[in-house]
C-alpha cells in the first residue's frame, strides 16, 4: 500500500506567483513543483505515471542531480547496491503500474512505494543539498523514480510490441490523451508537456539522455500528435522498405518568377529592406507526374510517397494531384505549399502539406481507389527566407531584386507548432520547412527531445552538397539525436545558383542516416525525378541511468537510387479516378484516437485476450475516465467508428476472441455495410498485422511471447 505522506492537492497558484529566488526562502522540489504546476506533490501524482515523469525531469533538471548517475559524489555507486537487480525491478514496476492505473486492485509496486515516500519525506530540502548530492538516499529515489516513470511511459505514444498486455487500456487511456491534448500528462500544457521519445542519442550524456520513452518540454511550442496505421501488408522483411519519389520541381526557375511586393521597400539607417514573393508561371505538370509514376513502377513495385520541394505547388492543386496519386496507389503525398494573398493586406502562407491515402496501404492495388478524401495534416514555415546581396548574386536574381536591398519572403508566420506523424511501419516522421531546420531555437530542442524517426525539409535552395548549410544542420540531427535526415530542393533553383568562380552543380537532394555517411542525390540528364528506396531495421534504445539496452525501435536508412525519366504516352484515367468524392469518413483528431484504440486492441487479442471486453467498454463514451483526464468525449463521428471497433471484435465466435479470428473478419469483404465501418475494420487489421509481424521478425526467444501470453491470461 502507498503511505499517504502529503494532503491532496490544495492550492493553485500563477508559475511567478511563488518567489522562490530570495535569501530567506530557497526552493525546494516542493516550492519548484508548486510555482510551476499549480499545486502541492500528493500521492495523487501516482494516479498517472507520466505526471511523475514530469515531476522528477524537473527536479532532476534544475538542481542538476541527473549528473549522478554517471558522476556519484565520492563514496557513492550508481545503481545503488541495495537493488542487485536495479534494471530488471524498474522494469517489473514500470509494467506493474501501468496495470495498476486501471484496477486498483492489482498490486502496486513496492519499490516505487518505498521511493515515492522517501522522496515526499524530503521534498522541502534545499534545492542546493540536493544538487551538491549530500543526501544520497533522496538521489537514489529521485533516479529511481524517473526510471520507473519512464518504464511506465513505454508505449503510451509510440507503440511496442511485448508489452504487458493487461496494461492496454492504460496505453489507451493515455494516447487519446495525446492526442487530444499534445502531452501525455494531465498538467496543463500552458505549463509543459510530456511527448512521447522515439530514438535515443548512443552517447549521450545529458539530462536528456536519462530516458527512452518520455521527454519533457516546456510549454513554448504546440506539439501535435497524429497516428496513421499506413504500412505495407505482409509480415517479411521486405515490408520494411519505402520507395520514395522525389519531385524536385519546378524543374525551371525563372527570374521573374521572384517578384518584389509593390510599395514593400523601406529604409532603415544605412539598411534598405523590402518584400518578395516566389511566384512560379508555370502550374504543377499533373501529365509528367503520371508518366513518372508508371516509369517508377516499371522499376518497382510501388510508388509509396510522393515528394516535393518548398512551395512546389499551389494551394488549389492538390486536390487533383491527390486524386491523380491515388489512381496509382500512392499513399503518401509530402509537398511544400504556396498560397496565394487570401486578402487584401495579408500575407500568403507557405507549409508542408501531408496528405495520406486513405486505404492506409502501401503497394495497395490502384483499382481499389474509392474517391474517399485524404486526411490532411499542415506544417506552417516558422522562419522567413532573407536573400542578401550575395544570394541575389549566386541566383542571378539581379534584374528583379536589386542586390543592395535585403528581401524577406512575403509570408505570414504563425505561432510555432510541430506536427509528429506516427505511421504503422514504426516511423515517426516530421517536417521543418527550409530555414526552420537551421535556426537553433525551442523548434529544434522539440526534434532533438522526441527524437523522431524521419526529419523531411523542403527547401527553395541551391545544390544539396555536403558541404554546404543543409548538410551541416542535417548531420547534426542524424548525431543528436539520431534522426535520418531527408532535403530537397528545387533543379530550377539548383541550375540558377551559380556562384562566381564554382561550377554548378546537380544535386538535388541530401540523405543522411545516423551511422551512415552522406548521400548526395543529384538529378541526371534527362531525369525528371528521382526514386529514393529507404529500409528499416531494428535498432536499440540506450539510457543513461543504468537500465539496460533493448532493441524495440527502428531506424530507416536509403538503400537504393534510381533516375526516373517520364514514360512517353500516360494511361488513360482508370474507373476509379472518377468517382465522386465523398465526405472524409473521420476529421482531426479521431483518426488518431481510433488507431491508438485500433493498437491497444491488437495488443490485447495478442496477449491478453481476457481485457478485450473490458478495453471495449472504456472505448465507448460516458465513461468516467475521460473525466478525470480532463478530455472530452468522443464527437458522433468517432463515436460510431469506436461501435464499429466493437463490433467488429464481439464479432469473433472464438470467447474470448482471438487474433486470428479477428484479423479474419476484418480481411473479409463485406456488403451493405457503410464506409466508415469499411475504413475500421481496415484500421484494426493493419493494427494487427503490424503487431504479428514485429512478433516473427524480431522475437528470436518464443518463450519470450509465451510468457507474455501466460502473463496477460493471469
Amino acid at each position: 500500500m502507498i503511505t499517504r505522506t502529503h494532503g491532496r492537492l490544495m492550492r493553485y497558484l500563477e508559475p511567478d506567483a511563488w518567489i522562490v529566488n530570495s535569501d530567506r526562502e530557497k526552493p525546494t522540489p516542493e516550492s519548484i513543483w508548486c510555482a510551476l504546476a499549480g499545486g502541492s506533490i500528493t500521492d495523487e501524482v501516482l494516479d498517472w505515471p507520466a505526471d511523475l515523469f514530469a515531476l522528477t525531469y524537473v527536479i532532476l533538471e534544475r538542481s542538476e542531480a541527473f549528473r549522478f548517475a554517471l558522476s556519484p559524489p565520492p563514496g557513492r555507486v550508481w545503481p545503488s547496491k541495495r537493488f542487485p537487480r536495479w534494471a530488471d525491478l524498474i522494469a517489473e514496476a514500470g509494467r506493474q503500474w501501468g496495470v495498476w492505473v486501471d484496477d486498483k486492485n492489482s498490486a502496486f509496486p513496492g519499490l516505487l512505494a518505498d521511493e515515492w515516500n522517501v522522496f515526499c519525506d524530503r521534498a522541502g530540502m534545499p534545492l542546493d543539498e540536493l544538487a551538491e548530492g549530500s543526501d544520497w538516499r533522496m538521489c537514489e529515489a529521485l533516479l529511481t523514480l524517473h526510471a520507473i516513470a519512464d518504464e511506465a511511459c513505454a508505449g503510451l505514444g509510440v507503440t511496442l510490441d511485448g508489452s504487458d498486455g493487461r496494461a492496454c487500456i492504460y496505453r489507451a487511456h493515455g494516447r487519446e490523451l495525446l492526442a487530444r491534448t499534445g502531452s501525455l500528462a494531465r498538467i496543463s500544457t500552458h505549463r509543459l508537456r510530456v511527448l512521447p521519445k522515439v530514438g535515443t542519442r548512443p552517447d549521450g550524456a545529458s539530462l536528456r539522455s536519462l530516458s527512452r520513452y518520455a521527454c519533457v518540454l516546456d510549454r513554448g511550442v504546440n506539439v501535435r500528435w497524429h497516428k496513421v496505421p499506413v504500412r505495407r501488408n505482409g509480415r517479411a522483411p521486405g515490408a520494411r522498405h519505402a520507395n520514395l519519389l522525389l519531385l524536385p520541381w519546378p524543374l525551371r526557375v525563372r527570374e521573374s518568377d521572384f517578384r518584389p511586393l509593390d510599395g514593400s521597400v523601406q529604409q532603415l539607417s544605412k539598411d534598405a529592406f523590402g518584400f518578395f514573393e516566389f511566384v512560379p508561371l508555370e502550374s504543377l505538370d499533373l501529365d509528367l507526374v503520371e508518366r513518372l509514376i508508371q516509369a517508377s513502377r516499371d522499376e518497382v513495385d510501388s510508388v509509396d510517397v510522393v515528394l516535393l520541394p518548398e512551395c512546389a505547388v499551389e494551394e488549389a492543386e492538390v486536390p487533383a494531384l491527390e486524386a491523380l496519386l491515388e489512381r496509382h496507389g500512392v499513399t503518401m503525398l509530402v509537398t511544400g505549399v504556396r498560397q496565394r494573398s487570401p486578402q487584401p493586406g495579408r500575407l500568403r502562407g507557405n507549409w508542408v502539406h501531408i496528405g495520406v491515402n486513405p486505404k492506409l496501404e502501401r503497394g495497395a492495388c490502384a483499382r481499389d481507389s474509392s474517391g474517399e478524401p485524404w486526411f490532411h495534416i499542415r506544417q506552417n514555415k516558422h522562419h522567413r527566407w532573407s536573400l542578401d546581396e550575395r544570394q541575389v548574386l549566386q541566383y542571378h536574381l539581379g534584374g528583379a531584386l536589386h542586390p543592395h536591398i535585403r528581401w524577406w519572403e512575403a509570408t505570414d508566420v504563425p505561432r510555432r507548432a510541430i506536427q509528429f506523424l506516427e505511421l504503422g511501419d514504426e516511423m515517426t516522421f516530421v517536417s521543418l520547412v527550409c530555414e526552420d531546420l537551421a535556426q537553433i531555437d525551442d523548434v529544434a530542442e522539440v526534434i532533438r527531445s522526441v527524437g523522431p524517426t524521419v526529419v523531411y525539409t523542403p527547401l527553395l535552395d541551391g545544390p544539396q552538397l555536403s558541404s554546404r548549410w543543409a548538410g551541416r544542420y542535417a548531420s547534426v540531427l542524424a548525431d543528436d539525436p539520431g534522426s535520418a535526415v531527408l532535403t530537397l530542393t528545387s533543379y530550377g533553383m539548383v541550375r540558377r545558383s551559380r556562384p562566381q568562380g564554382r561550377d554548378s552543380s546537380p544535386v538535388i537532394a541530401l540523405c543522411k542516416s545516423p551511422g551512415r555517411g552522406f548521400r548526395e542525390i543529384p538529378l541526371e540528364s534527362g531525369a525528371e525525378g528521382v526514386l529514393l528506396t529507404v529500409c528499416g531495421d531494428r535498432a536499440t534504445r540506450r539510457s543513461l541511468d543504468g537500465r539496460y539496452p533493448v532493441d524495440n525501435m527502428t531506424q530507416y536508412f536509403d538503400v537504393a537510387v534510381y533516375q526516373v525519366r517520364a514514360s512517353k504516352a500516360a494511361s488513360p484515367p482508370s474507373a476509379a479516378g472518377s468517382k465522386t468524392a465523398t465526405d472524409r469518413v473521420l476529421e482531426g483528431d479521431d483518426l488518431t484516437i481510433l488507431t491508438g484504440w485500433a493498437q491497444a486492441l491488437a495488443e490485447a487479442l495478442t496477449y491478453a485476450p481476457r481485457c478485450v471486453k473490458s478495453l471495449l467498454g472504456d472505448a465507448s463514451g460516458d465513461t468516467p475516465w475521460r473525466a478525470r483526464l480532463g478530455i472530452p468525449e468522443p464527437s458522433l463521428q468517432l463515436d460510431d467508428a469506436l461501435h464499429f471497433l466493437e463490433q467488429a471484435v464481439l464479432s469473433a465466435t472464438a470467447n474470448p476472441p482471438t487474433w486470428e479470428a479477428v484479423h479474419t473478419i476484418c480481411s473479409e469483404p463485406r456488403q451493405a455495410e457503410c464506409e466508415l465501418q469499411t475504413f475500421v475494420r481496415r484500421v484494426l487489421r493493419l493494427a494487427i498485422e503490424r503487431i504479428r509481424a514485429r512478433q516473427e521478425l524480431d522475437c528470436s526467444d518464443p518463450g519470450e511471447l509465451s510468457r507474455l501470453q501466460t502473463f496477460g491470461r493471469n
